[in-house]
């Protein structure tokens, strides 16, 4: 999306609120920044939209004038597996 010369192009407040938003709800495990996105582990599909729509909430609040999200949602139901297993699971590989 283009943004005019002249404005700060820094969406560093707006993310940040975004990230605060979301470590603070309920049923989220875990909660990580990443340079391009934030990433979520929750109890469940419901966990994970309503922290959508709070982070939605807290970038209006910050004063955004428009707010686009990405959501990913990678559920399995065949055993337990966090995002920090499917890292360690690739590293295993690389060795």
């Amino acid at each position: 999306m283009p943004i005019a010369k002249g404005h700060d192009t820094s969406m560093s407040k707006e993310v940040a609120a975004a990230f605060d938003a979301i470590r603070k709800m309920q049923g989220i495990k875990t909660t990580t920044l990443t340079a391009l996105g934030t990433q979520i582990e929750a109890e469940s599909v419901d966990d994970v939209m309503e922290a959508a729509k709070a982070a939605h909430q807290a970038v209006k609040s910050a004063g955004a004038q428009r707010v686009i999200s990405t959501v990913r949602i990678d559920e399995r139901l065949d055993k337990e597996q966090t995002l920090q297993d499917k890292v360690e699971s690739v590293q295993q590989k690389l060795r």
